[in-house]
């Protein structure tokens, strides 16, 4: 994960920047990552990868414009 973290660390000072920059307050866009990470991670723990769910068929879609 050391690999990743300063890399990480720059996007993640420039997102807040972003919403700095259009007017929130620092701690509130910081607070707003932290639930969404926490949300993430629970979702990930629950299920790792939904695409692999049994039952769902995986086959392409046919509402492009040459498939009628």
């Amino acid at each position: 994960m050391t690999s990743i973290a300063g890399d990480l660390r720059l996007k993640l000072e420039q997102l807040v920047d972003y919403y700095v920059t259009a007017g929130s307050k620092t701690p509130e866009v910081i607070a707003a990552m932290e639930k969404e990470l926490t949300d993430m991670r629970r979702t990930y723990n629950e299920d790792p990868d939904p695409a692999d769910e049994p039952g769902v068929i995986d086959e392409p879609a046919n509402d492009w414009p040459a498939a009628t």
